[in-house]
């Protein structure tokens, strides 16, 4: 199933995380990029998130963890996927992440992660590229 019209993305700050800045810029790089993002705005829990990918037909969640908990909020992030029959959303996502915790995250189903020093162009050109038509 491609994706057909612009790739819509929900940006989330799951949890008690109260630091938003980094979602922010991102949701607005991707937005300048042409894609449609819904913003959730701060502490969201995995249900809230995956009820608003649902809802609003998202193609794929950027979750943004600052707070530690990215084992457990990735986790359940993608367990409700799956039981919700929406497994197809691809789930990527930043902050600071441990360089040992991200292949475990991999081997969940996390598409991508991007820790500090990335860049909101090469943000960008991942999810067009694995989230776009061409993914598809």
């Amino acid at each position: 199933m491609g994706v057909s019209g612009p790739i819509r993305v929900v940006v989330a700050k799951p949890g008690l995380d109260g630091h938003d800045r980094g979602a922010k810029v991102i949701a607005r790089a991707l937005r300048d990029a042409g894609m449609e993002v819904i913003y959730t705005g701060l502490h969201q829990t995995p249900e809230q998130i995956v009820d608003t990918a649902i809802q609003e037909d998202a193609d794929a969640i950027g979750l943004s963890i600052l707070s530690g908990a990215h084992n457990t909020l990735f986790a359940k992030v993608l367990e409700l996927l799956r039981e919700r029959d929406a497994a197809d959303i691809k789930v990527f996502g930043g902050g600071i992440i441990p360089e040992e915790d991200i292949p475990p995250l991999r081997e969940q189903g996390v598409a991508a992660l991007f820790t500090p020093g990335a860049t909101t162009g090469e943000i960008v050109e991942w999810v067009r590229t694995h989230v776009g038509p061409v993914a598809a």
